[in-house]
């Protein structure tokens, strides 16, 4: 009878063990938390209450699953009604009612989903997730199992995904990745599904692909695919399907495919039903190929360089070579002897790989150095143009005095003006320039025109004056943008009347726009844009008090030159930093109040350090930030603003880690709990 009691009482432990074993961390519950906010709580997750609940213990779903291990996350399934596949054309950003909001950041999505280390399937399906996929997924290295589909990811494939190793299946079907298909899926040793159905990959498609052990079941349907694949070609012996269909492939099916499931219809491969032409399939190509000919053709015959292409080409080689390993030793040498700690020195050393400012003509000139997201446009954004002179003299009357916005003596006059079809403009008229010539002016004015963000300011259009003497120099430079009405962030600071002063979330989401727009100058285009004059009165609001940032960029054109030399860096880090450190007086502005403009330095001398205390928030922060902040949401931005005009340098965020405070900020202030 005692071992009976024995084995009864065993048993009830390990039932209580088992219990305790998939009881769920308190920081991956906070996770899953915040993963509901950043998918702006969709109906899928409605029984994700609070950090009380039995995240392990719910009860599965069509459109919703959790599996729990050793109190980690180990599966999480989400299927939304946010689909993509009615979807014929994807611009890049938020469409209303179809992706998420324009307040949403994939980099801060994808920074709180890697918290989940322990993760090893993940699907997030039809969820309106919009933008480039972040290499830092990379981060869930116990992944097995990949299902992004039906979402709207668009840009290349990062190739750090190559890192998850352990990967079995990966689908990314009907978003709009718009580059190559990679050719590291090799580096999966246990890779047995690939699917990328429904995009629009290019480029050719890689035999290697079909040769993997391992895999079995490949979906390229509907791309831009283009080459042709060996007869001969050995495939590997588990594969038993193929789709490859409605793409631009030519030639023959390989050997092996047959006796397989395979769809090759749309192509123009060598069958005699259901292909295109050869003529179809090229056309593209060709075409593609024609204008890189052309554009390699120019540089070629440039004078002085069609004897000595190769070598210059080759010196060019090892001399940047060169000058980045004395870079590398310096910038080690600086970190060693300031003790910096090995993050800092690596979250940097990534950071002034960026190029500088100081473009040459070959870079400007070659598409192949602009990314993707430089050429995206809105739909509501018209197209930037070259404008006349006299369209620039009639739309500010002859730029009469009372059209004046303002002057500045590095940029010029901006002035208010109104085109023939009535549509209100904002004209900067920059000072002459005889730094570039015409040819690499104009390319660095295409440049900027590329940039298209919800939150900058809209370059309509250029006008270059060559004062009608030749086509050699430049007299002035006009750049039109549209016109704000509804002021600047500093006015709507300085507006401490009841009912008009803004609240502490309306600071939040216009810093936080601030912040996407920074942070797309910076990482969304290559070359980045850095040094963007980030002021309080660059920050425009329009009539719903949406943040577009102004006079940005413009040192990519202009005689202007750093006011701060006296520390001796690259230029690159320089800019950098620069926007970092002009971004936390903006944070100082928004917390204190904009007369803390006029003693900035006393401030962050004399006063800073009593923004931790209790008492001396309760003395320095404006009213109507006391009367609208919650605390923690207030503690985490001051905190953000200390890091971010830290004397040391190093010390300071990126503006991704920037943008990811802010928004944490804004879900602290959202949640329930005692006012500041």
């Amino acid at each position: 009878m005692g071992f009976f009691k024995f084995i009864f009482l065993l048993s009830l432990l390990w039932s209580f063990y088992s219990l305790g074993s998939s009881q769920l961390q308190a920081s991956q519950a906070q996770v899953l938390l915040q993963l509901k906010k950043h998918l702006e709580y969709p109906k899928q997750l409605e029984s994700w209450y609070d950090h009380k609940t039995s995240f392990c213990y719910l009860q599965p779903s069509q459109s919703m699953n959790i599996t729990c291990f050793s109190n980690s996350v180990t599966e999480l399934n989400i299927y939304g009604d946010k689909s993509s596949e009615k979807t014929r054309r994807f611009e890049g950003f938020a469409v209303p009612n179809v992706t998420l909001s324009e307040r949403f950041s994939i980099e801060s999505f994808v920074t709180t989903l890697s918290r989940l280390k322990s993760l090893r399937v993940l699907t997030l399906a039809s969820l309106g997730i919009w933008g480039h996929l972040p290499e830092k997924l990379h981060r869930l290295t116990s992944l097995e199992y990949l299902d992004l589909s039906n979402n709207f990811l668009f840009g290349s494939v990062p190739p750090k995904l190559a890192e998850m190793v352990k990967l079995e299946t990966f689908r990314f079907d009907h978003n709009f990745f718009n580059g190559t298909l990679p050719s590291w899926f090799d580096s999966f040793a246990n890779l047995k599904v690939l699917s990328f159905k429904s995009n629009e990959l290019f480029g050719e498609l890689h035999s290697s692909l079909l040769t993997l052990s391992t895999l079995e079941y490949i979906d390229l349907r509907a791309n831009s695919l283009s080459g042709s694949l060996p007869g001969d070609l050995k495939c590997g012996s588990k594969l038993w399907f193929v789709d490859i269909s409605d793409n631009k492939l030519t030639g023959n099916v390989p050997r092996c495919l047959s006796g397989k499931q395979v769809r090759v219809n749309g192509n123009c491969l060598s069958l005699e039903k259901q292909q295109h032409p050869v003529s179809f399939c090229v056309k593209e190509v060709r075409a593609e190929e024609h204008a890189e000919a052309e554009a390699e053709a120019e540089a070629a015959n440039r004078p002085g360089e069609g004897g000595w292409k190769k070598g210059a080409l080759v010196g060019l080689i090892i001399g940047v070579s060169m000058a980045a390993l004395v870079l590398l030793c310096g910038v080690f040498i600086l970190l060693r002897r300031k003790g910096v700690t090995k993050r800092h020195m690596s979250h940097k050393t990534v950071q002034d790989s960026r190029p500088s400012i100081g473009f040459s003509s070959e870079i400007l000139s070659n598409a192949r150095y602009i990314s993707e997201t430089a050429k995206i446009g809105t739909e509501d954004l018209p197209v930037c143009r070259q404008f006349t002179l006299e369209e620039i003299v009639q739309a500010t009357k002859n730029f009469d005095k009372t059209a004046v916005l303002g002057e500045s003596s590095l940029y010029g006059t901006l002035y208010k003006g109104t085109l023939e079809n009535g549509t209100k403009v904002a004209i900067r008229c920059l000072p002459s320039s005889k730094k570039y010539s015409i040819r690499n002016l104009k390319l660095r004015l295409d440049l900027l025109a590329k940039l298209r963000h919800p939150n900058l300011v809209c370059l309509l259009g250029h006008c270059i004056d060559c004062g009608g003497k030749d086509d050699y120099s430049v007299e002035k430079v006009f750049l039109i943008y549209e016109y704000i009405p509804n002021g600047n962030f500093q006015s709507c600071l300085s507006d401490d009347s009841w009912g008009k002063s803004m609240n502490w979330s309306e600071r939040l989401t216009v810093l936080t726009g601030v912040a996407k727009a920074v942070h797309y100058l910076h990482t969304g285009v290559i070359p980045g844009f850095f040094s963007n004059r980030l002021k309080t009165n660059n920050v425009l609001l329009n009539q719903h008090r949406f943040a577009k940032l102004s006079d940005y960029g413009l040192s990519i054109v202009s005689e202007a030159t750093r006011h701060n030399t006296e520390i001796a860096k690259s230029w690159q880090m320089s800019r950098l930093e620069d926007d970092v450190y002009s971004f936390g007086l903006i944070l100082l502005q928004a917390i204190v109040g904009p007369s803390v403009s006029a003693r900035e330095e006393a401030f962050l001398r004399d006063e800073l350090a009593s923004l931790e205390s209790e008492e001396g928030r309760r003395r320095m922060v404006n009213p109507t930030v006391q009367a609208t902040c919650r605390n923690g949401s207030l503690i985490r931005v001051i905190t953000l603003m200390n890091k971010c005009v830290s004397p040391e340098s190093l010390s300071r965020p990126s503006f991704e880690d920037i943008l990811w405070n802010l928004q944490y900020a804004s879900q602290l202030q959202s949640e329930d709990g005692e006012q500041y």
